[in-house]
């Protein structure tokens, strides 16, 4: 059985640095990383694509990212709101108990 070897995101951006920053061929870069030329290719090719939308698998993309974002800020808001609410009630009652404090 063969093992798929797999590469950290790190050596993946150097690598296709490498070709498109540097100007390296694809078989010049790969041999230098001791890395499949087809392998390099493939990463070269999507980064000429741009940047996916796609999240890794079993990931989110990045506008149900974004959605989920825009409700936590909602539910944020609203929270903090309530909290002050509940202060201002609390300042109240506490100043309403003291002696001597009621008109």
């Amino acid at each position: 059985m063969k093992r798929v070897k797999t590469y950290t995101p790190e050596l993946r951006e150097e690598a296709v640095k490498l070709v498109l920053a540097q100007g390296l061929t694809l078989e010049d870069a790969a041999t230098r990383l001791t890395i499949p030329k087809g392998t390099l290719a493939n990463w070269v090719a999507a980064a000429k694509r741009g940047p996916s939308t796609k999240a890794a698998p079993g990931g989110r993309s990045v506008p149900e990212l974004e959605a989920e974002v825009a409700k936590l800020r909602k539910e944020l808001a609203e929270a903090r709101m309530e909290r002050d609410i509940v202060k201002k009630a609390a300042a109240y009652f506490a100043r309403e108990s003291l002696p001597g404090t009621r008109s």
